[in-house]
């Protein structure tokens, strides 16, 4: 299983001034690459006798003129622009895979990061070191033990960070506390509602600095570009932007490490966030919400206890259904919060009811599953290894 820890680093002017260098040259090192595979792509249309472009070749190939070309890149670690075109490769890979879109190319300021391989560096108590700069301080020491894998050096505003990734030996957490299973319902103005009752609302931490957040949008916008004031209001608000995802992070890292620590069986609906972001007097409040990232921490922290995730298929009706009788509503706009079955007279929270049902289909997909492979309507999911290593989630689909 692989786990990965964000650690902070606390550099001095000189070691910022050389995160900083080996960061340029890791994207300059990805944009000549991206630049090099398009030529040589376009080059093979016209004459299919020509190699196609790869990875391996490209960095052979910067490898040959980059002492005499770009001498520059030899003043930090080889790892950050070997590396920066591996990972273009993957990127490639995919590309055509039909998993993501053409690679574009880094940006400063935006893309300022570098990844290191185990063999480049080392970790003890509260530092790292890093080639050709030495001893660098960490704000806390590594938490998870095994075998250090990789490493990657990223800003975010003003601060750096390290995030280093471990092959642990064991789960890094214990097992969940029981073996119930719970319906999560994610919403706007409840960012999570348990089938249990309880809700959580969400940080909203957006909508709680916007008003700072636009006084610096436009503080930003009135600056020359290219003065320094600029740079100091760009760095303002890049500040701000860092304090609000964190706030939002810091929020559901705290409900997903609740729900999995409670529970081992986790209903949650597969929602299509990109097409709830096409609604444009609700785009911010979804995007503040973070429901694709606490799908994300529920999935490898439920792995990492030993519990599984079951989604439900997009188009399932938790909020119409009944979960007393499995009655169906034909309609139900999104101001009615409460209803009354007209079958069997319940009348039901909408969120609470919604919840119900994500845990009586999760309950209901793990008992068929348990029948053998391929059994009833469901079939298995791996996850996409995010900080960990996913063992097991599921989708169930519903005509």
């Amino acid at each position: 299983m692989f786990a990965a820890h964000l650690i902070r680093l606390v550099p001095n002017n000189v070691q910022a001034s050389y995160l900083a260098r080996a960061a340029g040259t890791a994207r300059f090192a990805y944009n000549w690459a991206l630049a090099e595979w398009t030529k040589q792509y376009e080059a093979c249309k016209l004459d299919p006798s020509l190699p196609k472009p790869s990875e391996a070749a490209l960095r052979r190939k910067l490898n040959a003129i980059k002492r005499n070309t770009f001498p520059w890149m030899l003043e930090v670690t080889k790892n950050a622009p070997q590396i920066a075109i591996m990972q273009l490769g993957r990127a490639f890979e995919n590309f055509f895979a039909k998993r993501a879109e053409y690679p574009v190319f880094r940006k400063k300021g935006q893309d300022d990061r570098f990844s290191l391989s185990n063999d480049q560096f080392s970790v003890e108590q509260r530092r790292i070191r890093i080639p050709k700069l030495g001893w660098v301080r960490m704000r806390e020491a590594l938490r998870f033990t095994g075998r250090i894998m990789s490493a990657s050096i990223s800003r975010v505003a003003d601060q750096w960070y390290v995030s280093i990734t471990v092959e642990a030996e064991s789960p890094p957490l214990p097992p969940s506390e029981s073996q119930d299973a719970v319906g999560v319902d994610l919403g706007i103005k409840t960012l999570a509602t348990l089938s249990t009752g309880e809700k959580f609302l969400g940080p909203k931490a957006m909508n709680t600095l916007l008003k700072r957040l636009r006084r610096l949008s436009r503080a930003l916008a009135r600056k020359v570009i290219g003065s320094r004031n600029r740079t100091k209001a760009r760095l303002k608000l890049a500040r701000l932007y860092a304090k609000i995802a964190n706030v939002r992070r810091n929020s559901l890292h705290q409900l997903s490490t609740s729900i999995t620590r409670r529970f081992y069986t986790i209903g949650i609906e597969d929602l299509y966030v990109k097409g709830m972001l096409a609604n444009g007097r609700l785009a911010r409040a979804i995007a503040d919400m973070g429901f694709r990232e606490l799908r994300r921490q529920l999935e490898y922290k439920a792995a990492w206890r030993g519990g599984h995730l079951v989604l439900a298929d997009r188009w399932f009706p938790s909020g119409k259904l009944c979960s007393c009788c499995g009655y169906r509503l034909e309609t139900l706009d999104l101001f009615t919060r409460k209803w009354s079955c007209s079958i069997c007279g319940t009348s039901h929270d909408r969120d609470v009811n919604a919840a119900i049902n994500l845990k009586n289909m999760a309950v209901s997909f793990t008992a068929t599953a348990c029948r053998g492979e391929g059994a009833g309507l469901a079939r298995k999911r791996e996850a996409k290894p995010a900080p960990a290593k996913q063992e097991f989630s599921s989708r169930i689909s519903h005509g």
